[in-house]
């Protein structure tokens, strides 16, 4: 899968990233509205749409089922909603949202949208009390109907080992953020998605793991990789991905660029990402160097995965990486 940038090219992107072998797109919750480019995106057909990731504690339960079951009608059963928590300071001074206990409102997130879905597809009571939310009316006048598709999967992006563990307990899936490694995602992050898995008495087979991997296509001089710098300076800038560069013995980098982005100083930062860290966090290089490292970074753990692009990549140059992973 790979992205969708915003709402007025999103439907003859779509086409050219299907023709390209792309079996899905994503939005992310950037510049645009989340949800707008994959309603266009839906009248393509044959792709997978999925939010990659809708900021969720700004939103209602009930709104996200709406948008949720719409796009599930849309795809013809093909949609995924991809949920995430974001960080404090964007939540509560972007969104004017609360933030307080992400990993117990995210859970208990998932269990109003259940108890939702549930009460549509089956007619039942909605008698959802909880901490955070509560929904106790829905009458016929608000409910969905002719859903023969079911409730979409409910899939999180999570990075550290609480909100992980959480995903694999309660939702369906987990996007691994983009922001990693391959050390990171086999030492870090399976153990706590087994974790989880085990609380609910499930095995990894019954749950989906979709990484996302930053991908630069180019010579090891193009001016893009310059752009995918400063894209992992600015994560590796903010404290919750730390966890990410600690693993790699970087970990003394991050208070360094939460200085320089606090000073407006992006063009420093990017400057601080070496080739090691670069070719370590994104998939760097020509198309086949780039499918060779997405294939060693998520052998034995998923089939599925997400390209993320710093900016759009010629669908041309996508086709051949999609090739190349096929091969």
């Amino acid at each position: 899968m790979t992205a969708l940038f915003g709402p007025t090219d999103a439907i003859d992107r779509a086409h050219a990233l299907r023709e390209a072998g792309a079996r899905g797109v994503f939005t992310f919750e950037g510049p645009h509205d989340v949800f707008a480019p994959l309603t266009l995106a839906s009248t393509v057909g044959g792709l997978d749409l999925l939010t990659n990731v809708a900021i969720a504690f700004p939103r209602n339960p009930i709104q996200l089922a709406h948008q949720a079951v719409d796009h599930q009608l849309l795809s013809g059963g093909r949609f995924t909603l991809g949920l995430g928590t974001q960080i404090r300071t964007q939540i509560e001074k972007r969104y004017g949202a609360d933030f307080d206990r992400p990993v117990a409102r995210m859970t208990e997130l998932i269990a109003a949208l259940r108890a939702i879905f549930a009460a549509w597809q089956t007619g039942e009571r909605l008698n959802f009390h909880g901490e955070f939310y509560r929904h106790t009316l829905m009458t016929p006048t608000f409910t969905p109907r002719d859903n023969p598709y079911g409730p979409p999967p409910i899939y999180v992006g999570a990075l550290g080992p609480r909100l992980t563990r959480a995903t694999a307990q309660f939702a369906d899936g987990l996007l691994v953020m983009p922001f990693g490694s391959r050390r990171f995602l086999h030492d870090v992050t399976l153990p706590a998605v087994r974790d989880g898995l085990g609380a609910s008495g499930r095995e990894l087979a019954d749950f989906a793991v979709v990484p996302e991997i930053i991908v630069s296509v180019g010579s090891e001089q193009d001016p893009t990789h310059d752009a995918t710098r400063r894209l992992l300076a600015f994560y590796g800038s903010t404290p919750a991905y730390r966890p990410v560069l600690d693993v790699h013995g970087w970990g003394d980098l991050q208070p360094e660029l939460n200085a320089l982005s606090k000073q407006g100083r992006w063009q420093d930062m990017g400057s601080l990402i070496d080739d090691e860290m670069l070719h370590t966090i994104a998939a760097c290089g020509s198309p086949s160097d780039i499918a060779a490292h997405i294939r060693d970074r998520v052998q034995g753990v998923s089939n599925r995965v997400c390209l993320y692009q710093p900016g759009p990549i010629p669908v041309d140059s996508l086709a051949e990486i999609v090739d190349c992973l096929g091969t």
